[in-house]
């Protein structure tokens, strides 16, 4: 039943969600997953909002896929890619490339991805 669903995703909605990605709870991805990529090992945390045409992926070379933790925002066309950690409460502009961790509470902006100052919450 997995990979029908999967299937169904690509074909329908252009979205590569496979089953052993680990989603969380109340996970939203925008207009039913339209163009949304996550890779096989890809860990999403809960409440977690995901734009049209986001990508959650690897990187050629470099073994490991992104961890999305709780209450993140990641907007439309944003790329998370590697082995990278999305903090708790963070927030990824739209068409962002992040290669590197985003701190808790912070904002990831622009190409590549830099952290927004005065953004990032205290408990970093």
């Amino acid at each position: 039943m997995p990979w029908l669903l999967y299937s169904l995703n690509r074909i329908f909605f252009a979205t590569v969600l496979p089953p052993s990605a680990q989603i969380g709870r109340d996970v939203v991805l925008g207009y039913r997953g339209l163009g949304i990529v996550i890779h096989r090992q890809a860990v999403i945390g809960d409440r977690v909002n995901v734009g049209t045409k986001v990508t959650i992926g690897g990187r050629a070379g470099i073994p490991g896929a992104p961890r999305i933790e709780d209450d993140v925002l990641l907007g439309s066309g944003a790329q998370i890619l590697g082995p990278i950690r999305i903090g708790r409460g963070a927030q990824v502009g739209a068409n962002a490339v992040v290669l590197c961790d985003v701190p808790d509470g912070a904002t990831a902006v622009g190409v590549p991805a830099r952290i927004l100052p005065g953004r990032a919450s205290s408990q970093t």
